[in-house]
């Protein structure tokens, strides 16, 4: 029980962490995904799929259709240099049948995880459709990075409908 309740409280700093200098349009500061998003347990199983390797280079490009779904991804605010690097805002087109999608974004330089995001792809999500990639768990160089696009009905498991790694060279 003392494991379980460890892993919580990593998964829970890791999470808040990643998201510390995002804002949103509510002001909530503890927004799902600066917290623990629907996907924040199961998330660390996306990155997982993202370490074998990085994918495509930082350019926007389709993702994976696991199960009815697809995702792109979108610069929305590119602050360092020219192309995909630590800092920069991004989104993603979303493309599924499903009610209520979330995407997750797991990243990891090696074996460690640096990043962790979830965002609603629906109209009633009430906060910005936007991901933020810096935390101050991530030091300023490259990693390797999964998108995830999910669904869920109770909060405690997922069905993956897609999948988008792609790699943050700085």
């Amino acid at each position: 029980m003392h494991k379980v309740i460890i892993l919580a409280s990593l998964v829970a700093l890791a999470a808040s962490g990643a998201n510390c200098g995002r804002s949103n349009p509510a002001g909530d500061m503890f927004s799902p995904s600066s917290i623990l998003g629907p996907s924040a347990l199961d998330g660390a199983d996306a990155g997982t799929q993202a370490r074998g390797g990085g994918g495509g280079g930082g350019k926007p490009g389709g993702g994976t259709v696991v199960g009815g779904g697809s995702l792109t991804l979108v610069m929305v605010t590119d602050v360092n240099t020219s192309g995909l690097s630590w800092g920069d805002h991004i989104t993603f087109n979303v493309s599924t049948s499903a009610t209520s999608p979330f995407v997750s974004v797991n990243c990891y330089q090696g074996s460690t995880w640096v990043y962790a995001a979830s965002v609603g792809y629906f109209a009633a999500y009430p906060w910005a459709k936007e991901f933020i990639l810096a935390a101050s768990s991530w030091p300023r160089s490259a990693a390797d990075c999964t998108a995830r696009l999910y669904t869920t009905v109770d909060g405690s498991s997922s069905t993956t409908l897609a999948t988008l790694p792609f790699s943050v060279p700085y």
